[in-house]
């Protein structure tokens, strides 16, 4: 019997010409981050587990691959566990976000950083969920924070930085929605939730796109009664969904959220809308009052990228002022937005331009062939083509069919006779 030589589940192999526009469309949005202003960081793939479980990552830390500690520590951690599963075992877990890592990262390198850092990271994660369609267990994020600035300024940058770059790669049609968090626990204690359920009642919440009211009417009246609280939100809800789309502006985030918002909450949302509506015109933002944003670490506006073609969320974020200060045992404001990059190429289109790649068909195995085909390689290297190299085989039919699939877009033949890179012949695969 064959052995399986798949790779683990959910995780993947990528064909060449896969990679290649993995790797086209990152660097068109790696490109835009950096022409914002915004400094490239890495951090390594492992973490120390204390640090990824610390609280912060909220239910993503359920989620961390463990690694086992190595050496005679694995082999005293087996002996206290004496049998026991036990997180002892264990010391390091690869990274299931590029936040956490980012600041640890931060803590670490402060003195070396400017006061308001821009950081731009992309790069694999990992999370050992179940994997599902357009859900795996290894992806790429790519993600802005700006660790520094307390203003309004640093969201509008974000959001202004991520609009360009889904842009640039032709997801014209992508929006964003925005809340706050203090609006949110506003809300609930507009309802007469005691603080002390508040995250509990906000995970019900937090599932309104996939249940609907109803459906979170039942969870919540499953979970504390059919009480008055209870009723009040559900009522607020059902409001919320009936009013449709919610510009970003101080009179509708008045009208559906009235007291339950603070002036100052209402300034920031509507400076940001303001902003970005000067930039983008009014209809990349909209005000969504049931917008969660699972994480508990927020503390202020909170965005959520969304795309008609696409029955999830394409990314999002928020301020987390409380996160760096763990490490530095100081607060420091950060704010920061992720583009989940599987759920957004598959819904980039296929690139319409022709890539310079070239195939050079050696008509025999002589020397001189050879010669003048790296030295007709070197030349066209040097003016942007890749260039293969291929024997000509008996069918060349079945050659530049198989080159083309591959992403070969043209092919010129090589013999003995010394050509000119200018006489070239160089003709279409197609």
């Amino acid at each position: 019997m064959a052995k399986d030589v798949h790779p683990p589940r959910g995780m993947r192999d990528f064909l060449p010409v896969e990679k290649s526009r993995r790797d086209s469309v990152l660097s068109i949005i790696r490109e835009t981050y950096l022409g914002h202003g915004f400094q490239e960081i890495e951090t390594p793939a492992l973490e120390d587990l204390a640090r990824l479980t610390s609280g912060q990552g909220g239910d993503n830390e359920k989620l961390a691959f463990r690694v086992m500690k190595r050496g005679a520590e694995l082999e005293s951690a087996l002996l206290e566990a004496n049998g026991e599963t036990s997180d002892g075992l264990a010391d390091l877990g690869l990274r299931y976000d590029l936040t956490v890592p980012l600041t640890r990262y931060y803590a670490t390198n402060r003195s070396k950083l400017p006061a308001v850092f821009k950081a731009l990271q992309t790069g694999p994660v990992w999370r050992a969920e179940r994997p599902q369609k357009g859900r795996y267990r290894q992806f790429v994020q790519c993600d802005i924070d700006i660790i520094g600035d307390s203003t309004v300024l640093a969201e509008i940058e974000l959001l202004n930085a991520s609009l360009d770059a889904l842009t640039a790669i032709g997801l014209n049609d992508a929006t964003i929605r925005v809340n706050h968090r203090g609006i949110l626990v506003g809300l609930l204690e507009h309802c007469g939730f005691e603080h002390a359920i508040h995250g509990k009642v906000l995970i019900s919440v937090d599932k309104l796109d996939k249940v609907g009211v109803a459906g979170v009417a039942k969870e919540l009246t499953d979970d504390f009664g059919d009480i008055a609280q209870v009723q009040k939100l559900v009522a607020a809800l059902e409001r919320f969904a009936s009013a449709g789309n919610h510009e970003l502006s101080a009179q509708a985030i008045g009208e559906l959220v009235g007291e339950s918002a603070t002036a100052e909450q209402i300034d920031t949302l509507t400076t940001i809308g303001q902003a970005i509506a000067a930039r983008f015109g009014k209809n990349r933002l909209r005000f969504d009052p049931t917008l969660v944003r699972g994480m508990g670490y927020y503390t202020g506006s909170i965005f959520e990228i969304e795309h008609p073609e696409s029955g999830s969320s394409i990314g999002g974020g928020g301020r987390y002022d409380g996160m760096v200060g763990r490490w530095l045992g100081q607060d420091s404001p950060a704010v920061g937005i992720s583009i989940g990059f599987e759920r957004a190429i598959e819904l980039v289109a296929a690139s319409t331009d022709e890539v310079k790649a070239v195939v050079l068909v050696l008509d025999d195995a002589e020397a001189t062939t050879i010669g003048n085909a790296l030295n007709l390689q070197v030349g066209l290297i040097d003016l942007g083509y890749r260039v293969r190299l291929e024997q000509r085989p008996k069918k060349l039919n079945i050659l530049l069919e198989s080159m083309a699939e591959q992403g070969f877009s043209s092919f010129a033949t090589v013999g003995q006779e010394l050509v000119d890179l200018s006489a070239l012949n160089i003709r279409p695969l197609n």
